[in-house]
């Protein structure tokens, strides 16, 4: 007779089958949420081999890990630099996820998927494709360094803005089949109140509880469990759903200056739950059918066509260029974690079935595999797209009247090539050193080429020339008529250029200006002396410069102490006007 195994031992197989396939999927670069789901079926009730029949009691401990999860997602948001973040982001992240929820009802709907009889789920897909993977796209986008660029910065803006339409719908949710005014008014009323209770208490009491036990890092983390779940408790005390009330938890201390450590602490007992959670969710998927496939591939299809038909437009309207609208784009093209926690729980409140989940989860699983490869390879797929949409006429930040060809880069004496974080300090520098005129006159025979719109306006603005374009196309560096310029430089090195590197445009600016000084940047000795052997006049090393402030900062603080050197350098960097900060 086969006997159920225990709460305990149903744990550990858990365990033991995420392990095993989050480190297989880990050697195959694939999401570990992919793995946990596949491991949930392959022990689950379902279509796998009856190891954990179980699933009630997983089910109330996978609970305590998305309710963990959506807490720290909660503290992540700061809803101050959010609305700080800048037009492109503020505009972008308020219109996507309604756009796109448009969007995908309309295109299912024309596929004929309806709603009726109780049961949303064409509402319910629509909703799930609109929200991307926070996971996936900041891995990802960490993994190129890429977090800290423009269309960066704007993914992850957008995400944010994702998770506070998140907690809109997580609000309506619970009220869903009962959509009149009162109910929603007071379900309305009632999110209201908490949220006020929330940030009342944070904002007077929670500040001095913490400040009290701020040297027992034990107790702080504690103590900020004990606030999501009292949220939490209070939230399903007033009607509204536990997961809205971790969220809400987690916002309202966000900007606690032990965010960080919390944060840290926690994130390790969430990561055991949520694990949990995955792999109880891979349990309940059934044997697919053929119409759950072909549902998941139509939503991924629409979910990556909605991205493009929704986000470019508002950026490419905000005149941010091709390749600033188009990665963005192809960045959000998948479905979020949070839309596989959104549609279980339609499942838990009767509002979709067992095969929309399913569906669900197969889109999910598809378009985060996709976005392995988009996110990849997003900067190719983005020159492609980017020279498409010429052809067909859509024109880029490049487009410059006849006049202006003529004129572009015949008079730079220094071609700047792209611009980082070192092109913008070296800048801040000419900036402060003043001749008899008064502005440097390097400043005045500069160009800078880059495709990155918010540098181009700073620059204008600065009395700085410059050029929108791609570095890594020959095209755009002949286009500049650079052939004259006495000194070519590039300060990006090679693990933050896109499409080339510095040896290429070495010999590129060696062949378009065989008279210029060329400087070039390495990371590594070995990349230095090559590029030296290669022709180089300066390769800068920046280890090798920014060693020797650092060795002057060091002797300074141990003869006379850090603290005149820290307010020193505070001073210095806030008094630094650079353009990129």
């Amino acid at each position: 007779m086969h006997e159920t195994p225990d709460l305990l031992t149903s744990i550990a197989i858990c365990v033991i089958a995420a392990a095993v396939l989050g480190f297989v999927s880990n050697k195959l670069k694939q999401p570990l949420i992919l793995a946990y789901l596949v491991a949930g079926v392959i022990i689950g009730p379902e279509m796998g081999l009856h190891l954990v029949e179980d699933r009630e009691s997983i089910n109330v401990v996978s609970e305590i890990g998305l309710i963990l999860l959506l807490f720290i997602i909660g503290l992540e948001i700061d809803l101050k630099k959010l609305f700080a973040a800048g037009r492109a982001v503020v505009i972008t992240g308020v219109l996507q996820v309604p756009l796109c929820v448009l969007l995908g009802y309309a295109a299912f709907y024309l596929l004929g998927l309806r709603d009726g009889g109780g049961k949303f789920p064409l509402l319910y897909i629509a909703i799930c494709m609109a929200i991307s993977s926070t996971l996936v796209v900041v891995k990802l986008l960490y993994d190129k360094l890429e977090l800290d660029t423009l269309p960066g910065r704007i993914t992850l803006g957008v995400l944010v803005f994702q998770d506070i339409w998140a907690i809109v719908i997580l609000a309506i949710q619970p009220n869903l089949l009962n959509m009149s005014v009162g109910p929603l008014a007071g379900a309305l009323g009632m999110g209201l109140l908490l949220v006020a209770v929330s940030f009342g208490v944070s904002k007077y009491l929670l500040p001095a509880l913490f400040r009290s036990v701020a040297t027992a890092p034990e107790i702080v983390l504690v103590a900020s469990l004990a606030w999501c779940f009292a949220v939490v408790s209070g939230a399903g005390a007033a009607g509204l759903s536990r997961e809205m009330g971790a969220l809400i938890a987690g916002i309202s201390i966000s900007t606690f200056p032990y965010n960080i450590d919390i944060v840290a602490k926690v994130a390790s007992i969430r990561d055991f739950f949520v694990t949990l959670f995955f792999v109880a969710l891979g349990m309940l998927i059934p044997f697919p059918t053929v119409d759950v496939l072909l549902l998941a591939l139509a939503a991924s299809v629409v979910l990556v066509a909605s991205r493009f038909l929704v986000i470019f437009p508002i950026l490419h309207f905000l005149r941010l260029g091709h390749r600033a609208s188009l990665l963005p784009s192809i960045n959000l093209s998948q479905i979020s974690e949070f839309s596989i926690v959104i549609a279980t729980l339609g499942l838990a409140y009767g509002h979709i079935d067992a095969g929309a989940v399913s569906a669900l989860i197969f889109a999910f699983a598809f378009t985060s595999t996709a976005s392995t490869y988009f996110i990849g390879y997003s900067n190719p797929i983005a020159r492609g797209m980017g020279a498409t949409l010429k052809r067909i006429g859509v024109k880029d930040l490049d487009g410059r009247d006849s006049a202006e060809d003529d004129t572009a880069g015949a008079s730079a004496g220094v071609v700047v090539l792209g611009f980082y974080r070192e092109a913008s300090a070296l800048i801040y520098e000419f900036e402060q050193q003043r001749c008899d005129l008064g502005r440097h006159p390097v400043l005045d025979s500069m160009l800078v080429i880059d495709f990155n719109p918010e540098v181009q306006q700073e620059l204008k603005r600065r009395g700085i020339d410059c050029i929108y374009g791609d570095i890594a196309h020959m095209d755009t560096l002949h286009h500049a008529r650079i052939h004259d310029a006495d000194l070519v430089i590039c300060t990006i090195p090679d693990s933050i250029l896109k499409g080339t590197d510095n040896s290429r445009l070495l010999q590129q600016s060696r062949r378009l200006c065989p008279h210029a000084s060329i400087v070039v940047t390495a990371e590594r000795i070995g990349q230095a002396l090559e590029l030296y052997a290669d022709g180089a006049d300066f390769v800068h090393l920046p280890r090798q410069h920014s060693s020797r402030e650092l060795a002057c900062a060091l002797e300074n603080g141990l003869r006379h102490g850090f603290e005149s050197v820290r307010l020193t350098n505070l001073a210095a960097l806030e008094e630094r006007d650079e353009i990129l900060k």
